[in-house]
C-alpha cells in the first residue's frame, strides 16, 4: 500500500496537519483538542477525529496526557507540507524548480530486470517517447534532498501502470522529466521513476533515459549530480522545442 500524499487527504485534515505543525514549528508540541478547533472552526470532537485521522496515515505520532497530547509531525506529514508548499509556490513564483543533488551509488541490478520487462518497456515507448537503457541510475540523496523529496508529490508526472503477466502483479510507478547536470555536462532527455510503493528509501532515487547516463555525463561511484525537476512537471526543455503546458508524454 502506498504511503498517502496531500492529494489523498482531506483538505480538512490537512489543515489540521498545517496548525498542528505552526504551533511546533515541525517539533514536538503540546495541542490541546479545544485549541486545535478554535483555530479550525470546528468542534472539539470534530478536531480529534482529524487528529486520529493523521495518527492513522503516519502523518503525526501522539502521546495523549491528562491536559492535552504531546504531537510529532513524522516525516510522512513533513513530505505532505513540503508538497502543499510546494503547489502555493507554483501559483506565486515564476519558473520554479526543485533541484535535488546526491551521489551516484552502485545498485542491486534489479532495474535492469524490471526497465526490460514488457509490460513497462511498451509504456516507457508510449509515455515518454523513448525505450529506456536497460537499467537505472542510483543516486544516493543528501540531506536536503532527503527534506525537499517530499516536493515531488506535487509535481505533475507520467503514470506507469501496473500490469500482470498471469503469475505477478507488477507494482505502478510514475516518472517526473529530469535535467541532469554533472560536472561540465548536461542530460535533458531523463525521468526519474518512483515506484507506487510505500517510501522507505527516501534517501535513494532512480533515474532512467535512452542511453547509458553512466557514460553521457561521465560518471563514476560517488560522483556528484544535481536532479533538476521544472513545478510544471516539465525538465528544463532545450531552446526551440515545444513548451505548451500540459502533461509530459515525451522530453526532447
Amino acid at each position: 500500500m502506498s504511503e498517502p500524499t496531500t492529494r489523498d487527504l482531506d483538505p480538512a485534515v490537512l489543515a489540521a496537519l498545517k496548525h498542528v505543525a505552526l504551533a511546533g514549528r515541525l517539533t514536538e508540541t503540546k495541542v490541546s483538542c479545544a485549541a486545535l478547533a478554535d483555530r479550525l472552526g470546528a468542534s472539539t470532537q470534530t478536531a480529534s477525529r482529524r487528529l486520529q485521522t493523521l495518527e492513522s496515515v503516519g502523518m503525526i505520532e501522539r502521546d495523549v496526557v491528562g491536559d492535552g497530547q504531546w504531537i510529532t509531525i513524522t516525516d510522512a506529514g513533513e513530505r505532505a507540507l513540503r508538497a502543499e508548499y510546494s503547489d502555493y509556490r507554483r501559483l506565486f513564483e515564476t519558473e520554479v524548480e526543485l533541484v535535488l543533488s546526491g551521489a551516484v551509488t552502485e545498485g542491486m541490478g534489479e532495474g535492469k530486470h524490471y526497465i526490460t520487462l514488457d509490460g513497462y518497456a511498451e509504456q516507457f515507448r508510449e509515455r515518454l517517447g523513448y525505450e529506456p537503457f536497460p537499467g537505472t541510475l542510483n543516486v544516493e540523496l543528501d540531506a536536503e534532498s532527503v527534506r525537499r523529496r517530499g516536493e515531488l508529490d506535487a509535481v505533475d508526472a507520467v503514470p506507469i501502470d501496473a500490469w500482470e503477466d498471469g503469475d505477478r502483479t507488477y507494482g505502478a510507478a510514475t516518472c517526473h522529466a529530469v535535467t541532469l547536470h554533472a560536472a561540465d555536462r548536461r542530460y535533458d532527455r531523463a525521468h526519474a521513476i518512483v515506484p507506487d510503493r510505500t517510501h522507505h528509501d527516501e534517501d535513494k532515487l532512480e533515474l532512467i533515459a535512452p542511453d547509458r547516463l553512466r557514460d553521457a555525463l561521465a560518471l563514476v561511484d560517488g560522483g556528484e549530480i544535481e536532479i533538476r525537476i521544472a513545478q510544471s512537471g516539465r525538465a528544463d526543455r532545450p531552446e526551440g522545442t515545444d513548451t505548451e503546458e500540459s502533461l509530459p508524454t515525451e522530453v526532447a
